[in-house]
């Protein structure tokens, strides 16, 4: 039930976010539940991997470069997924860096 109703906010906010910001477009909210599932195993799978291939870099900058490697996750992400395009890296960035946001409150909050 825990998975499922991060889950489900997580998609929530990523289709709030997607309406009100240019650089990121949704096709449904449906799309937004598949995008959540995809962006999760990419950064399971590849981001892991990249963040220890770049583990030097990430104790240099103190943990910044994992933004950008969640950024460029999200950006993968939407080449995968149909109904689902970020314009460039940047929107990419704050897409990644909103729903890290929204998955660390919600994480909080529902431990509670």
């Amino acid at each position: 039930m825990y998975l499922i109703l991060r889950w489900l906010i997580n998609s929530a906010a990523l289709y709030v976010f997607a309406n009100y910001y240019n650089g990121i477009t949704l096709k449904s909210f449906y799309t937004a539940l598949i995008v959540i599932i995809i962006f999760g195993l990419v950064n399971a799978l590849i981001g892991g991997l990249l963040k220890l291939l770049t583990l030097p870099i990430n104790i240099i900058t103190l943990g910044l470069g994992c933004l950008f490697i969640n950024g460029l996750m999200f950006w993968l992400t939407s080449t995968i997924v149909k109904g689902f395009e970020v314009q460039g890296f940047w929107a990419a960035f704050l897409g990644a860096l909103v729903l890290s946001a929204v998955s660390v409150v919600t994480s909080k909050l529902l431990k509670k």
